[in-house]
């Protein structure tokens, strides 16, 4: 089932991510309203801070060499203000009425309006003084006011200076609209570009949940769609990947079941029926014989194959104890051959053990070693054809001991040798067999530090090499030093050394 709209991943996006980009955005045009507010403003101080500076002076000067009244010099200096078409020039008087202005125009403003005036009344205290605000009209204006002295030092008025910011509260306006437009254009592609990552996210995943309830159930043969080669991509691979070794293990599962049945079946209806059979009546001492001979080995076959499955077992749960002391590998192996030798000869095999010199001593289980061995000529035996042949043979190879079993049978396909050592894998599935047991012998072979590989052609036959360290001191153990022992002996015709 797919994720409703803003739930899950969604809404974690929607919240955190596009949350956190409209709140930055949003501080952003904030602090970029402000500043651009301030620029403007402060342009504006800045220039009527000018022309104040240049005309404070001058005005001074030429108010104190003048005949004529205040009101009449004011009147002057207002129709001789160049810049009135930026700025309007007021001249107050000390009574703080406003003589004239620049514009022409009589302006019903005194300094008693505080509300319109505060320029004038801070320029009273200090010579100067700025008001930004509303004028009587409602327009919005910035004023600097500066006070004019004579020269006892005595003020005898004031200039006042104003400029309307209708134009430039337009313009910030402009500006403001332009960052919200381009703002709400950036969250636009914003979300249209994270939309789409997210649903590139949202919905492989929701594939992935759904292949996995799918999987739940049993449907190994589902596969998921791949588009995308990253780390999604990658998902989906391994997803496929386990759906497939799942697949292929519920497959193995079943077979080794199929398998264990049947070579639990097979002796078990040997042992019934003997049963039957010796029960009758009118049996002669001939058959009794032969009838409790074949009830015994179908048991001890079924006891093998017991023991084989809770050694496995014991492997998969970490309780598989080994019991190590110093031993003779070599008389481990004899054992082994000479347990395995009948098996041979009615299997219309040839069991070849190549006599070795004597091997240096390893530290392992008696026991389980010879498992390895007979469990190892037992599948070489049971892949050979009549008249096929089993090789064995082992070399000092100087820090280790080299066993090598070696077989002209039926061989494994190339494609089925990289798993061979797998639990449950039967390469052939014509011949008997649970598939555990070199997966055992490999567990039991790597416990005692040593190695098990299998080489192979199909039609041509296996060969078995185990490597396991050996017990010997440092100045005869020697890397590599017997290293072409095991080749000779390789290269030695079958029938020397032949033990019998």
């Amino acid at each position: 089932m797919a994720a409703p709209l803003f739930k899950g991943i969604t809404r974690r996006w929607a919240v955190n991510g596009l949350g956190a980009l409209f709140a930055l955005l949003l501080l952003f045009e904030v602090a970029f309203l402000i500043a651009v507010r301030n620029y403007y403003y402060q342009s504006v101080s800045q220039s009527l801070a000018s022309t104040a500076e240049r005309m404070a002076g001058s005005l001074e000067t030429y108010l104190s060499q003048s005949n004529l009244t205040f009101e009449e010099r004011a009147r002057q200096i207002a129709e001789n203000f160049n810049e009135k078409e930026q700025v309007e020039m007021q001249v107050v008087d000390t009574a703080g009425r406003i003589l004239v202005s620049s514009s022409g125009f009589a302006v019903p403003v005194d300094a008693s309006d505080a509300s319109t005036m505060k320029d004038y009344q801070k320029a009273l205290q200090t010579g100067t003084g700025t008001y930004r605000g509303k004028n009587q009209t409602g327009e919005n204006i910035m004023a600097m006011t500066t006070l004019i002295q004579d020269e006892s030092g005595m003020p005898v008025g004031a200039v006042r200076y104003l400029v309307s910011l209708t134009l430039i509260d337009r313009q910030i306006l402009l500006l403001s609209m332009a960052a919200i437009i381009g703002g709400i254009v950036i969250m636009f592609f914003v979300i249209l570009a994270s939309s789409y990552f997210i649903s590139s996210i949202v919905h492989p995943v929701t594939a992935i949940g759904q292949a996995a309830r799918r999987m739940a159930l049993g449907d190994y043969d589902h596969r998921i769609e791949k588009h995308y080669n990253d780390e999604i991509g990658d998902l989906c691979d391994t997803i496929n990947y386990m759906a497939e070794e799942i697949g292929t293990a519920d497959r193995l599962k079943k077979e080794f079941i199929s398998s264990v049945s049947h070579e639990l079946r097979t002796p078990l209806t040997a042992i019934k029926g003997w049963t039957e059979t010796l029960q009758g009546e009118g049996t002669d001492a001939g058959t009794m014989q032969k009838g409790l001979e074949i009830i015994s080995g179908e048991a001890d076959r079924l006891s093998g194959i017991v023991e084989e499955l809770l050694d496995f077992s014991r492997t998969q749960d970490g309780t598989l104890n080994l019991r190590l002391d110093r031993l003779d590998i070599l008389k481990e192996l004899q054992s082994a051959v000479f347990f395995m030798r009948d098996r041979a000869q009615k299997e219309r095999v040839q069991l070849q053990y190549i006599e070795s010199a004597p091997l240096p001593p390893v530290i392992g289980d008696r026991d389980r070693l010879r498992q390895v061995f007979i469990n190892l000529l037992d599948n070489a035996i049971k892949y050979s054809r009549k008249g096929d042949k089993v090789r064995v043979e082992a070399a000092d190879m100087g820090v280790t001991v080299q066993i090598v079993i070696s077989d002209s049978g039926v061989g494994i396909a190339k494609d089925d040798l990289p798993r061979v050592k797998d639990k449950f894998y039967k390469a052939n599935q014509s011949r008997p067999g649970s598939g555990i047991g070199l997966a055992l012998a490999d567990e039991i072979i790597t416990r005692h530090q040593g190695t098990l590989t299998v080489d192979s052609r199909l039609g041509m036959g296996t060969t078995v090499t185990i490597t396991l360290p050996a017990v010997c001191e440092p100045a005869v153990c020697e890397p590599g030093a017997k290293a072409a022992e095991l080749e000779a002996v390789k290269e030695a015709p079958a029938q020397e050394k032949e033990k019998p």
